[in-house]
């Protein structure tokens, strides 16, 4: 099955759940970023790719997740993996990208996880700027 895209919002949080075979012949990734954008342009801060049900993923689908992530940073929004288990799962750990893009296996915990994440930044804003004095 090809790669089919549907979202869903939980909060602030667009999710955008994956399911089917995630490969550079299948042609969605240019669909996926095409919503991903809409999502974008609607005004999504964070995200979660849920690649749960995804079968299979090559180069071209870890491409569009990790230029995904650094275009989200550069614009101070935040990308999340939710994966399980099996063949994605691997792939993402043989790249070593599930240290470099926060990843869970629990969506509840994912989510969550967006919340905590604001609540520290704004902790550290209302804190007073350290000063150094040489």
């Amino acid at each position: 099955m090809s790669l089919q895209i549907s979202d869903r919002e939980s909060a602030d949080i667009a999710i955008l759940d994956l399911h089917g075979r995630w490969t550079i012949d299948d042609s969605k990734n240019e669909l996926l970023k095409r919503h991903l954008q809409e999502l974008d342009s609607n005004g999504a801060r964070n995200f979660l790719l849920n690649l749960a049900d995804v079968t299979q993923i090559d180069s071209s689908g870890v491409s569009v997740i990790v230029k995904t992530y650094r275009s989200l940073r550069g614009q101070g929004r935040d990308l999340r993996l939710l994966c399980r288990r099996g063949h994605v799962l691997e792939v993402l750990r043989e790249l070593h990208l599930l240290q470099l893009i926060p990843s869970f296996e629990d969506e509840k915990l994912a989510v969550d996880s967006f919340d905590r994440m604001a609540s520290s930044a704004s902790a550290e804003s209302n804190q007073p700027a350290e000063r150094h004095m040489d």
